[in-house]
């Protein structure tokens, strides 16, 4: 997904006069130049998502007054519907202030939003301005995202899926779905399996955000989805769908993917170098993995970066690095660069940072590196 950095910059004057003049082929008296105005006077310091409220905002007041007369003249800017692989921040990233006003603006006609809704995601997506609808129309609502789950286009099973899940990034948390996931795997049933790369992305990150809540539940559902769909998209879901409960050596998810034996995996060499960084440099981390059973074993291997905070504590953050099979007696050397370089989720503090090789969620070898600021 676009960084939100990245997307914010684009919501300007420049955005507000392509959506108007597109407004303006369907409602001529469209004020495009001051809408764009406006838009410029308002955005300074505001993040994206305030940015797109400005937008939106500015829609309403010249647009009519009446929402039922509003929302058609809205959608004449969608154009075609996007493809497999056309990414919604590349070509249709300015409808977000569209879908917004829908999300804004329509929650008193639950009907006609919602159809507003399956056309946006077709170009675009309705993932958050479905949400307010799922709170306050709960009933319709998921009726609609039912049949949507149904639907021939990609982008509208991807929205029956997308549009539900608990912990939506950049969205409010749907609480009602973190108390009780059951109506959402509902409405993952047919989706199990589907042919969308899209729509699988989507799946599996809905039963990772299960995993986060009802973990239980998410390996049941997982366990059953193997048995009962043995397709490549399902074992895809599946993989990805557990990965939370993987980084956390939660043993059934490990088993469930395949991964046996880490007990009988050691570390017997581990080093990293240089022993002292600064952010901007890189590290090596190199180590040797041995089977010390006679049986051969698949394992995940991972590597886990205790990041020192401000306070002095440290956050672990696992990184995935491979899994393979190691057969009897078998060992194997592994090295992984790592750059320490700062992100927009995280900071680096001065300290001594520990990194563990974590084999099928067990922690078999700890070394340390230390940072300077």
């Amino acid at each position: 997904m676009a960084s939100e950095y990245g997307l914010k910059r684009h919501f300007n004057g420049d955005a507000a006069r392509l959506i108007g003049d597109r407004i303006r082929a369907a409602h001529p008296e469209f004020d495009v130049a001051g809408y764009a105005a406006e838009v410029e006077s308002r955005i300074p310091g505001k993040e994206l998502k305030d940015r797109v409220l400005v937008l939106a905002e500015g829609l309403r007041t010249r647009l009519p007054a009446d929402y039922t007369d509003a929302v058609p003249i809205l959608l004449t800017v969608l154009g075609d519907e996007l493809a497999e692989g056309e990414g919604m921040f590349n070509s249709s990233w300015f409808l977000m202030p569209v879908a917004r006003f829908v999300e804004e603006y329509g929650l008193d006609h639950p009907d006609l939003s919602l159809d507003a809704i399956e056309e946006i995601t077709r170009r675009h997506t309705g993932e958050y301005a479905i949400r307010p609808y799922v709170e306050q129309h709960y009933a319709p609502t998921m009726e609609r995202v039912a049949l949507w789950a149904q639907s021939p286009s990609h982008n509208v099973r991807r929205l029956a899926t997308e549009g539900v899940r608990s912990r939506l990034p950049w969205a409010r948390t749907l609480t009602v779905f973190v108390k009780d996931p059951r109506p959402v795997l509902a409405i993952l049933e047919p989706l199990r399996s589907d042919p969308s790369e899209y729509v699988r992305k989507s799946v599996a990150n809905n039963l990772n955000d299960i995993s986060k809540d009802a973990p239980d539940l998410a390996l049941e559902t997982a366990l059953r989805w193997l048995e009962e769909s043995p397709t490549p998209e399902t074992n895809w879901i599946v993989k990805h769908g557990l990965r939370t409960l993987v980084k956390k050596g939660d043993q059934q998810a490990l088993a469930i993917l395949g991964a046996t034996g880490g007990e009988h995996v050691r570390v017997p060499r581990l080093s990293i170098t240089p022993q002292t960084v600064t952010i901007g440099d890189s590290l090596v981390i190199s180590f040797d993995i041995e089977n010390t059973d006679d049986r051969a074993h698949s394992i995940a291997v991972d590597y886990v970066v205790h990041h020192v905070r401000k306070n002095g504590r440290s956050i672990p953050k696992v990184f995935k690095l491979t899994t393979l099979e190691l057969g009897p007696g078998e060992r194997r050397s592994l090295e992984k660069t790592h750059a320490i370089k700062e992100v927009q989720t995280r900071r680096y503090y001065a300290g001594e940072h520990a990194v563990d090789i974590q084999v099928n969620g067990l922690v078999q070898a700890t070394e340390r590196f230390g940072l300077l600021t």
